[in-house]
């Protein structure tokens, strides 16, 4: 019997790239019989040998070290007599036969505050039988920096629950500290994020809306207290609970996304699909995923902050750009994305 294994790393701080892995794997079985195959899919998540997360135990620290050859062999350990591996972690050594990998994004050779990369992973992005990119930005840096080719493009979706989502109510917004009106940016705060350009932004946005909180959600970080630190109208929540998100989006005044880069952007994509105004860097992926679905600004402070101001007049022009975005959102889709998946591992099955 054929076997497709979907192999990732065991992670208790879930993000982007682990909605990407769990909606797609959910999908996988069916879209490959969709297709034609008999091919059976099983997940294989991989620990660390100190974690204490479920998964199949391997030396990840070493492995992000060592040579392809080292690599290679610690794949035909972990893999077994799988037909074929889908690696949705760089970190993961390649399966000697059929290898696919998913490559999110670059920043770990553009961004020194960012995880440094896979010392074979180049090499191995190279060899690998596909390469899926998440943007044809991302695919675009894959050929450019890494000399990947043909990498296959397949989008992202939307996860359904920000499809209209209904806004949180006052109490429910309350228990997380939070009141109306706000503006929301949710993520990380590495360099990328531009979280410094949004900061120089928000004393002007502030002057002009004096009863408006600036809501910062993500895991806390020391570099974004200190940065916001003493800022009036800024709220910082930490991490809100996935449940609350989409709730969370949907009663925002606008949601801002200034990064410099982003291998995709999904708080771009989910504000579009709550019907929330969208403001976003005109960088990297960004511009393929809103599209004309929101304000597209340049991530300056002087920009994020004309972009504000547009988003938050609630006029016509501003009710159609979200309309727009709403229809947009449409287009992404996680059925699709398996689908297209399915596409790849059935064609190097044979």
């Amino acid at each position: 019997m054929r076997r497709v294994t979907l192999a990732r790393l065991a992670t208790d701080n879930p993000m982007g790239a682990q909605v990407y892995q769990r909606q797609v794997a959910d999908r996988a079985q069916a879209a490959l019989r969709a297709h034609g195959s008999g091919a059976d899919v099983i997940e294989l998540p991989i620990r660390s040998m100190r974690s204490a997360l479920p998964g199949r135990r391997a030396p990840v620290g070493p492995l992000h070290r060592a040579s392809p050859a080292l690599r290679r062999a610690a794949g035909r350990l972990l893999y077994g007599r799988s037909s074929l591996v889908h690696r949705m972690n760089l970190e993961l050594p390649p399966h000697p036969a059929a290898d696919v990998v998913t490559l999110h994004d670059l920043v770990a050779w553009e961004f020194a505050d960012e995880s440094a990369p896979v010392a074979a992973a180049a090499h191995e992005l190279r060899a690998a039988d596909a390469v899926i990119c998440v943007s044809g930005y991302t695919a675009g840096r894959a050929v450019e920096v890494l000399g990947v080719r043909d990498p296959i493009v397949i989008p992202n979706g939307v996860d359904e629950r920000f499809l209209d989502a209904t806004p949180l109510t006052d109490q429910a917004l309350a228990t997380l500290g939070v009141r109306r009106p706000y503006v929301l940016i949710s993520g990380g705060a590495s360099e990328r994020k531009n979280l410094r350009a949004l900061a120089a932004a928000w004393p002007v946005i502030r002057d002009h809306h004096r009863d408006l909180t600036l809501v910062v959600a993500g895991p806390e970080h020391p570099a974004r207290t200190a940065l916001f630190a003493g800022m009036t109208g800024v709220q910082l929540t930490g991490r809100i609970p996935d449940d609350q998100m989409p709730g969370l989006v949907s009663a925002a005044a606008a949601v801002v996304v200034p990064s410099l880069v982003e291998g995709f952007g999904f708080p771009a994509l989910e504000a579009m699909a709550a019907n929330t105004p969208l403001v976003s860097s005109n960088t990297s992926s960004l511009p393929e995923v809103v599209g004309d679905g929101g304000t597209l600004v340049p991530p300056t402070a002087a920009g994020i902050t004309e972009g504000l101001l547009h988003a938050l007049a609630d006029d016509g022009q501003v009710r159609a750009q979200v309309a727009r975005g709403r229809q947009r959102a449409d287009r992404f889709s996680w059925a699709a994305s398996a689908t297209q998946h399915a596409r790849v591992w059935s064609r190097l099955l044979g």
